[in-house]
């Protein structure tokens, strides 16, 4: 009896001690294979990887939920990137969303990811749109504009759905 009573209360100091850590933020890099695929890192607030971090964690990635299996604070994307596009990765937790928009510019193989801020997303559109107001002669080359943004926004994988949720999230972080 003291056996199984010393076994549960084992069972049960371990698994509080096997807490998950909290991923505030991350960083997005091409995987060390050079396969097409992204590795995400989870790191602190300076941007230093947390080595810490193991087991699974759900993100979504542009859209699809993906359960990524941390090693060393480090978990590969399994889907391969067959052009330059953009790719929006979230993460949500009970600390809140933390979420980051990319474009992927793939060359000769390799990736290399940039971070896009989501003010841009919402300045360009607006700036456009002051100037077909401003000045009334411009409207036809404004309303082109516009329509080449969104166009090269949805074939690069920005769909109108991930273009508001990335702004969305942005403001729910300002405010």
């Amino acid at each position: 009896m003291k056996r199984y009573l010393f076994l549960l209360l084992l069972a049960i100091s371990s698994s509080a001690f096997s807490q998950k850590v909290d991923i505030n933020n991350f960083i997005v890099k091409e995987s060390l294979l050079k396969n097409s695929k992204l590795a995400i890192i989870a790191a602190d607030s300076l941007e230093q990887p947390l080595e810490q971090i193991n087991g699974l964690y759900t993100f979504s990635v542009s859209g699809f939920s993906q359960q990524l299996k941390f090693n060393g604070g480090v978990a590969v994307v399994p889907l391969q990137l067959e052009r330059s596009s953009f790719v929006y990765i979230k993460h949500e937790n009970d600390r809140g969303t933390h979420s980051k928009l990319l474009y992927v510019y793939k060359k000769d193989g390799s990736l290399t990811p940039y971070q896009i801020s989501s003010i841009w997303l919402i300045i360009f559109p607006v700036i456009i749109i002051v100037m077909i107001f401003a000045f009334r002669r411009f409207i036809i080359i404004g309303v082109i504009l516009l329509l080449v943004f969104i166009y090269f926004n949805h074939s690069n994988g920005l769909s109108v759905g991930t273009f508001f949720e990335t702004i969305f999230d942005t403001l729910k972080r300002a405010f």
